[in-house]
């Protein structure tokens, strides 16, 4: 029989789950959405519908359900709000990333051979935008898009196979990031910063827009960008004819690539710094931090605002160099610049969490609307899961896995109560043990 605590879980998920019922149409999408949910969070090691189906306590037919997600029109930019709208946390640094799921076949949805990270290389997989807000050593999903490729939105006969609705259309990974932050803004959420890798930071766009919200932000970018150093001045000297492409002034200096004024340092400029992960070790490498700004929109008659550029030595004789834009005022402290830069690791987890104990990369289905079924009720569950981490206990706090491992063996017990036969043969088998022993 199950405790009282596992009765009182169960009833904070199913107070959980009601809170999205006005999100579907009628009441068989609501009996298949906690169906969905309960399957992602038992025991099933493999999360295909099959799989699940199996697991649950009162499945429904394996046809309902595959009808719920891949052809039940409703929408999941709608679960999507409600879910942004009941994060129980509001405050904290968005982590923008991607996220890929290798594919063997080619009719999955938005995949094609491009660089899969969960491989390390170009691979045929699809690949999703994500932004997850970071609050307190905990990550929580705020939005998923997946990156459609231009051979899947111009190809009329992939699109009606995937049911691709019209009003999507091919978008750079780096438009649909800042349709995520657009998102969260819209929530309602307060967004302390913004960190993301060098698809984003050697974007000027996504850049320019972060300076428009006045949100600070500490992105990853390439080598070969170049900068100029503090602020340069533009000089237009009318007596003389102007160099092409400079009518409307020059600066008063030559901008230089990341890695050539990184490399240029003196040894003396470069300070030792700690920083800690969550409740990892801590890790240490040399830095140097000059205030830049980055050589890309004086050509548009403006300067670019002065921002930061971090720059990264790993420790040894051949250390990785790495390089960082971050906009924080000029008064930061080297130690402060280094602890924004360094939080896009919590997306990493993040990742790991989801598929690992949730089987986020598990879904077999084909379609378009399938997919983000599949993700904002992935979401849902997740943050649940979360929700559970968040609630006051005496003791350690515990780590989502621990967590998920108790949500599991309450969804096991309630599946063998479920099935008197399995019980019977479990005593059967503990019986002919014990005498075995004896």
């Amino acid at each position: 029989m199950l405790d009282r605590h596992a009765w009182a879980l169960l009833r904070r998920l199913t107070r959980w789950v009601d809170q999205f019922k006005d999100c579907f149409g009628h009441r068989a999408q609501h009996v298949s959405l906690r169906q969905y949910i309960d399957g992602l969070l038992g025991d099933s090691a493999r999360k295909s519908m099959s799989a699940m189906l199996a697991r649950v306590s009162e499945p429904t037919s394996y046809q309902a359900c595959q009808h719920f997600i891949t052809h039940a029109p409703w929408d999941a930019d709608v679960v999507w709000r409600r879910l942004r709208a009941r994060l129980p946390e509001r405050r904290g640094i968005l982590i923008l990333d991607e996220t890929s799921f290798p594919k063997s076949g080619s009719h999955s949805v938005g995949a094609a051979r491009q660089y899969c990270g969960a491989l390390g290389k170009v691979a045929h997989c699809q690949v999703a935008v994500t932004a997850a807000l970071w609050v307190k050593q905990r990550a929580w999903p705020v939005g998923a898009l997946l990156y459609l490729p231009e051979t899947w939105t111009s190809d009329a006969g992939r699109r009606a196979a995937a049911r691709i609705p019209g009003p999507v259309v091919f978008q750079e990974k780096w438009r649909l990031a800042l349709t995520l932050v657009r998102r969260a803004r819209a929530a309602g959420l307060t967004l302390t910063a913004v960190v993301a890798d060098a698809e984003y930071g050697d974007n000027r766009t996504v850049r320019q827009a972060l300076h428009r919200w006045r949100l600070p932000y500490a992105m990853g970018i390439s080598p070969t960008l170049t900068v100029f150093r503090g602020t340069p001045t533009l000089r237009v000297d009318r007596a003389q004819s102007p160099p092409r492409n400079r009518w409307d002034g020059w600066p008063d200096q030559e901008p230089v690539s990341v890695r050539a004024l990184s490399e240029a340092l003196p040894p003396r400029a470069w300070r030792r710094v700690s920083w800690r992960n969550g409740t990892n070790p801590p890790w240490e490498a040399d830095f140097v931090a000059q205030r830049v700004t980055p050589a890309t929109d004086w050509r548009h008659r403006r300067l670019a605002p002065e921002i930061w550029l971090l720059c990264e030595r790993g420790l040894g004789p051949t250390g990785r160099r790495k390089h960082y834009f971050v906009s924080l005022p000029a008064a930061a402290t080297l130690a402060q610049l280094v602890r924004l830069a360094h939080q896009r690791w919590a997306i990493e987890q993040h990742y790991q969490d989801f598929k690992s104990e949730l089987g986020l990369d598990h879904f077999e289905g084909r379609t378009y609307p399938g997919w983000q079924h599949h993700m904002v009720i992935s979401a849902v569950a997740y943050t649940f899961l979360q929700s559970e981490r968040r609630r006051p206990r005496a003791g350690p706090r515990l780590t989502f896995p621990q967590t998920r491992a108790f949500v599991q063996e309450i969804f096991t017990g309630l599946f063998l109560i479920s099935r008197p036969r399995y019980m019977h043969w479990m005593k059967q088998a503990e019986q002919r043990h014990l005498q075995l022993r004896i």
